[in-house]
């Protein structure tokens, strides 16, 4: 029996439209979806989704498991009403839509997720409270990580955090932080 040819398209989530400095999962991306299957196509291929280090480039991600902030929907935080359309307006993502500046994205978008995170009360969920239970075996070490490097953003590149190869939760520096800079980076318990 002959297999039956396919075909697709590589496209990263963050070269989709937006207006607010870089692609999501969003409605622009269903849109795409849409589009692929009325052209016949088969496959839509993307670049990796975690979350991005120094460079910004997909291949270099600070963890397998989490996912790239930058691609939620700041439109859908604004349906959801815990962020407010001027808030996402008054940010500056960069002039060129044709480009991310990745330098403006980290200084306004982050801080506009922690105001989503901190007024969506998601903490409370059911669901939510689920998936730090389930994960807990890589989020609880990423999130100190993540929470370690913000504080103290050379640490982690002299290996004191880290040294030996061991977990994140047994050097001093670690100890020192854990709770309260995590708790308040990543998530609440």
């Amino acid at each position: 029996m002959a297999k039956k040819r396919k075909c697709g398209v590589l496209l990263p989530i963050s070269s989709l439209p937006s207006k607010y400095g870089i692609g999501c999962f969003d409605k622009k991306a269903y849109e795409f979806v849409d589009a692929l299957k009325a052209a016949g196509q088969s496959y839509w291929q993307i670049l990796p989704l975690g979350p991005t280090s120094y460079g910004d480039s997909p291949y270099q991600s600070f963890s397998t498991f989490a996912g790239n902030p930058y691609f939620i929907s700041l439109e859908e935080l604004i349906k959801e009403g815990v962020l407010t359309k001027k808030e996402c307006d008054s940010v500056d993502f960069g002039d060129n839509e044709a480009s991310v500046d990745y330098a403006k994205l980290y200084e306004g978008r982050m801080i506009l997720l922690r105001k989503a995170y901190e007024r969506s009360n998601i903490y409370m969920d059911p669901e939510f409270r689920k998936f730090q239970e389930e994960e807990a075996w890589w989020l609880k070490d990423y999130a100190l990580f993540m929470a370690v490097k913000k504080a103290q953003p050379t640490v982690w590149l002299h290996n004191r955090l880290i040294p030996n190869q061991s977990t994140a939760s047994s050097p001093p520096i670690a100890g020192q932080c854990r709770y309260p800079l995590a708790l308040l980076y990543h998530k609440r318990t």
